[in-house]
């Protein structure tokens, strides 16, 4: 199945793991060499309404991808804890 990548764009990104919304795409990045997506950029969240700005944006690795639907794109996010139980994004930059 072919896409666009316009069509990629304000679909909604959706972790399976956590069940949790991500974000919209707003971007992708591609390799010039091959010509493939290697990565979804979704924007950050609001920070306290918008007033600060916004968190970092969040690159979804294209390995990370494991279905493209009509309104959404599910990926699962790999999750490493460190020794205190913390979580962190291992896939992310």
């Amino acid at each position: 199945m072919l896409e666009r990548l316009s069509d990629l764009s304000c679909r909604q990104v959706v972790d399976l793991d956590s069940g949790a919304r991500i974000g919209a795409v707003r971007d992708a990045v591609i390799d010039l060499q091959t010509g493939r997506v290697t990565a979804l950029i979704v924007p950050g969240r609001l920070r306290s309404l918008g007033l600060l700005g916004r968190e970092e944006e969040i690159c979804v690795p294209w390995e990370a991808v494991r279905r493209v639907g009509e309104d959404l794109i599910f990926v699962r996010l790999r999750r490493k804890t460190d020794g205190e139980g913390t979580a962190s994004e291992e896939n992310l930059p």
